[in-house]
């Protein structure tokens, strides 16, 4: 029956005029929510991790009973799990991390304990062991409020930004997102800060649930928490030890003075140019936290500033409440809807891509960033929010130069020349030893660092990932001289065949998940020359259409970045449907089955406003702690897929 299917919606494939309809409407769409400055910028969601942090920073600053608190507590409570408990993202299980954050906000909002989603919320947290398996993030948060103790929290000394280039660790041995919250925190760390709260929003039920320890009783050594066990973690422990017992040496306050002032002028400096440190919401927290530590007032211009940052990623719903974003996306969601855009046949000199290039061209970085250390070349590259000097990104860089490459800026073809020449250079900078390219650093790949006892948030490091490299080789297809044959591309060519899997995907770093990456690095691969009838082309085009959904779509459940049985598997979405359809069309499968039945899904999933549905998120932050809600995914990826279905099926209607 399954077959049969297959062939009726085969045969009712929709022609050119009908894919040409929805293209256009979808364009429609698109070009109605541009800023007139040229820019796009949908919402980005997260889990209720975000609002819990900024009821946790009303309460630092000593505002427990301020509206904003009760605003942000109806979306905690909107989101609990029905059995109790908060998850990572929709549909997931409670995930003990968000749930206890999720609850010491709730106490703090002035929800007692008893009240019975209170009772059910503890119960999810006793199932799943209790705060002592949250982790180091969750537990210095408590310890803020006096609910954890500091010397049982695993250390962050500020004199680690003493370490020489040449010491085996350097602050810049960790991936920039975690150099940026962990300097800060590095201040809170050395402050012991703790700021009390009224009695009834303690949380110290979080360590009597299930027979857990008390904080006062609790070990020292390595409890359950994320990547607890190992011989190399079992050091690392070792020497948070020996770090504890140093600060009350002799002589110990004088250097820790000096470490102060040297991550405080760190910290201060990277504020400059930047909506924020880093721009992203625990840097952020942390950052505004730290100032407060080192004697700053609310009323203090600098701090003032960074407050400032903050409130700008609130969003106001209908019903009154405040969601937090956990950062802004507008150089994101516009090289993506510019790219979408050119793709599907709108003119490079048209007004609405003439005032994306010329909008792009604003935020090229000038200055040199923490990517400098490894990178001698000069700026060029792009950021991913409003404002983020010093945090450029390879794929932000990547996708605004394919964007200056398909339009025409308001600004003399030499100006855009030059910065199209200087964001490639960055990029070519940015390539790692191994062939691949991560994203804000080079050769930022110490593995043994994952041990350490505060990297449980699994995004300690920024190694060469699949889907950023397959997306430079597309945008190096679009220089004349990178083809198979230029070193460039044949170490990269070289790290995606090393790195794919035996199945035939590629594991997708920054997106849900292995149709994430496989569809990019088939894409990357096709646009710089290789031969997609070779064994990996043809294996990864096997898997794409081995988990096709028997509606046409293809769905991958976050889950199978815990799980990998779960690759490729999911309700069918739009975007995860167009990725595999892009796959395939790259894989020279434009004319199969698999790909008529999956363009018949998006075409049929159009509704009357032009845009698509999709309930699931398919976005990552760092893979099994933290995802993302692109809202705008829905739209640009079907767009895109259905563009290239058409050059690809009907050269000459496109």
């Amino acid at each position: 029956m399954k077959d049969q299917s297959a062939v009726l919606l085969t045969l009712a494939a929709p022609g050119p005029a009908r894919v040409a309809e929805v293209i256009g409407r979808a364009n429609d769409w698109l070009v109605a929510r541009q800023d007139p400055a040229g820019f796009w910028c949908a919402e980005l969601e997260g889990d209720t991790t975000l609002e819990s942090y900024m009821i946790l920073l009303e309460a630092f600053f000593g505002r427990p009973h301020s509206q904003r608190v009760q605003d942000l507590a109806r979306v905690i409570r909107d989101e609990m799990l029905p059995g109790g408990g908060w998850s990572q993202y929709p549909g997931g299980p409670p995930e003990i991390s968000v749930s206890c954050l999720s609850y010491f906000a709730l106490k703090i909002a002035g929800d007692d304990r008893d009240a019975p989603h209170m009772r059910r919320a503890l119960g999810a947290i006793a199932q799943q062991g209790g705060i002592e398996n949250a982790n180091t993030y969750s537990k210095y948060h408590l310890a803020f409020f006096g609910q954890y103790p500091w010397k049982k929290v695993p250390a962050i000394p500020p004199e680690m930004m003493f370490f020489p280039r040449a010491a085996p660790f350097t602050v810049y041995d960790m991936s920039a997102w975690s150099r940026t919250i962990f300097v800060p925190l590095s201040i809170l760390y050395a402050s012991k800060v703790v700021r009390p709260l009224p009695a009834t929003a303690g949380v110290a039920e979080l360590f009597t649930i299930g027979g857990g320890p008390r904080p006062q009783d609790a070990s020292d050594t390595p409890g359950g928490g994320a990547g607890s066990g190992g011989s190399l973690r079992k050091v690392f422990f070792g020497v948070d030890r020996l770090l504890k017992v140093c600060e009350h040496l002799p002589g110990a306050g004088l250097l820790r003075r000096a470490a102060l002032e040297r991550a405080s002028a760190w910290m201060i400096e990277r504020l400059q140019d930047s909506d924020g440190l880093s721009a992203i919401l625990p840097a952020m927290s942390n950052s505004v936290m730290a100032l407060s530590c080192l004697g700053y007032q609310e009323d203090h211009p600098l701090l003032r500033e960074q407050l400032g940052h903050l409130d700008g990623l609130l969003l106001r719903g209908e019903d009154g409440s405040l969601r937090m974003q956990p950062c802004l996306s507008p150089v994101w969601d516009t090289v993506l809807a510019g790219y979408t855009l050119a793709q599907a046949g709108v003119a490079r000199d048209s007004p609405v891509l003439r005032r994306t290039a010329s909008w792009l061209l604003s935020k090229q970085c000038r200055r040199p960033g923490d990517w400098a250390h490894r990178n001698p070349a000069p700026p060029g590259g792009w950021y991913f929010e409003h404002r983020n000097e010093f945090y450029p990104d390879v794929d932000d860089t990547c996708m605004a130069l394919l964007v200056l490459r398909h339009s025409r800026a308001e600004e003399p073809e030499a100006v855009q020349q030059a910065a199209m020449d200087r964001g490639l250079t960055w990029m070519l900078g940015m390539q790692n030893q191994d062939g691949g390219w991560a994203s804000f650093d080079r050769d930022n790949d110490k593995q043994w660092l994952t041990q350490v006892p505060f990297a449980d948030h699994n995004a300690m490091i920024d190694p060469s990932t699949a889907d950023i490299t397959g997306r430079v080789l597309e945008c190096l297809s679009t220089f004349p001289a990178f083809h198979l044959d230029h070193p460039v591309v044949q170490r990269a060519v070289a790290f995606l065949r090393q790195d794919q899997l035996p199945d035939g995907s590629w594991y997708g770093r920054w997106g849900v998940n292995y149709l994430y990456g496989t569809w990019q690095v088939l894409r990357g691969l096709r646009c710089v020359g290789e031969d997609m009838q070779t064994p990996h082309a043809r294996r990864a085009a096997h898997w794409l259409t081995d988990h096709q959904n028997a509606d046409g779509g293809w769905g991958e459940d976050i889950a199978s970045y815990d799980d990998p049985s779960r690759r490729g598997v999911g309700t069918s979405t739009p975007s995860q449907t167009a990725w595999a359809l892009m796959g395939l069309i790259a894989a020279d499968e434009v004319n199969s089955p698999a790909v008529r039945r999956g363009i018949r899904y998006l075409v049929d999933g159009q509704d009357a406003q032009g845009t698509w549905r999709q309930d699931s998120w398919t976005g990552t932050g760092f893979p099994r702690v933290f995802y993302l809600n692109y809202h705008n995914y829905r739209h640009y990826f079907p767009l895109m897929a259905l563009a290239q279905y058409r050059a690809a099926r009907w050269p000459k209607a496109a």
